[in-house]
């Protein structure tokens, strides 16, 4: 996991997993996933700041650049990203 985009889609996959009745992922697993993503996100919240302080434009490349012309991804990518994670955890 490398972008913002993935993180969102493994913690949107957690919820889904949390939510299945036949085969719910644990709820330890998932508090795991959760507290992981928080430290990512705020070493990304770091990042920013770091940014605005010394005035760079370029950050790690996890937060898509503010110049950034290709926008968000298609649901279709979306889809196969899920996928793969789905396929990732099997």
């Amino acid at each position: 996991m490398a972008k913002i985009d993935e993180l969102r889609d493994h913690l949107f996959e957690t919820l889904k997993s949390l939510r299945d009745e036949k085969n719910p992922m644990d709820i330890a697993r998932a508090k795991a996933v959760a507290d992981v993503a928080q430290v990512v996100i705020n070493s990304a919240r770091v990042e920013v700041e770091a940014m605005k302080v010394t005035g760079a434009k370029v950050g790690t490349g996890f937060l898509p650049a503010a110049d950034q012309t290709n926008g968000p991804r298609s649901p279709e990518e979306r889809e196969r990203d899920l996928r793969k994670i789905q396929r990732d955890r099997a």
